[in-house]
């Protein structure tokens, strides 16, 4: 008898538990996703966003020009303009939460951010892992080294020597599959892969080629030997998995832009000063169209 009560005991403490657990998870109104992911999904609806007269943005904090502080402690760059604007149109407040490579799906994954903003190269192993909207920029990976030094060929790579990439992003996934034989430095910040270039540790920085430019025209001795590597591929806004609301007001928000070529004019506000108005055409997109 006293073993048949004990047993009753310890499946009624289990049961309350587990009622808890359940009652404490985080679940995303109306979404028809599975009980595991309804558990686990962190997001705001863009109601939600709405009601609260905030929303968070994921930028870079310390990508010219892209994303940055400036001498004012103000962010600014191309991601943080579009940022503003979407901010202006929902009517909330923009609170720029500065994000690292290599944790931009973590930050959306945690509900840290809305949206992630920061150069983010659409992938398909991204795609499983975050919903990307319409695309707003065109992309390839590029190489910048010592003019003194010049590589133009991964093909003829020394095998001495080491390439500088940014954990987390394409060229580092690019160059692992591709040249696996090619060792890597690898940095959680752009601050840091700069100054490694700089100081020698490595014959050569591979990163998205707006990048690499951007660097060889602002930096006397370095040049971009090899200016396009790999698939041309597209920057675009990120949202939660399965964040429809957010998605969908996104992507008609970006279309809408489009028709008025914000997107032209971000350029010119943004990044003319630095790439010149040569690579505008090649680089942007409007309304979520890659020309052809």
């Amino acid at each position: 008898m006293k073993r048949l009560k004990v047993t009753t005991i310890i499946a009624l403490a289990l049961a309350a538990v587990l009622g808890l657990a359940s009652c404490g998870a985080s679940q995303p109104s109306g979404d028809a996703s599975s009980d595991t992911d309804k558990t686990t999904a962190v997001y705001r609806t863009i109601d939600e966003i709405k009601d609260s007269g905030e929303i968070n943005i994921g930028v870079f904090s310390d990508k010219h020009p892209f994303g940055y502080v400036d001498e004012n402690s103000e962010y600014q760059g191309y991601d943080v303009y579009l940022a503003r604007r979407i901010g202006e149109d929902l009517g909330v407040k923009v609170n720029f939460v500065s994000t690292e490579a290599a944790n931009r799906i973590e930050y959306l994954k945690t509900g840290k951010v809305d949206i992630i903003l920061a150069n983010f190269t659409v992938t398909p192993e991204r795609a499983e892992e975050v919903d990307f909207a319409l695309p707003y920029m065109q992309v390839s990976l590029g190489v910048v080294s010592p003019e003194s030094k010049p590589v133009t060929s991964l093909d003829e790579w020394n095998p001495d020597d080491e390439m500088i990439v940014i954990s987390g992003t394409t060229a580092e996934t690019y160059l692992t599959q591709n040249y696996p034989d090619i060792k890597l430095q690898k940095y959680d910040t752009y601050a840091n892969a700069k100054s490694a270039l700089e100081n020698g540790s490595a014959a050569a920085w591979a990163n998205d080629n707006t990048e690499v430019i951007a660097y060889s025209l602002s930096t006397t001795g370095y040049t971009v030997g090899i200016p396009s590597l790999g698939s041309e591929d597209t920057i675009a806004p990120a949202v939660s998995k399965g964040n429809e609301s957010v998605l969908n007001w996104l992507n008609d928000e970006i279309t809408a832009l489009g028709e008025e070529e914000f997107f032209h004019k971000d350029y010119e506000e943004t990044l003319a000063d630095t790439y010149g108005l040569d690579y505008e055409e090649e680089l942007v997109i409007e309304g979520g169209v890659p020309a052809e």
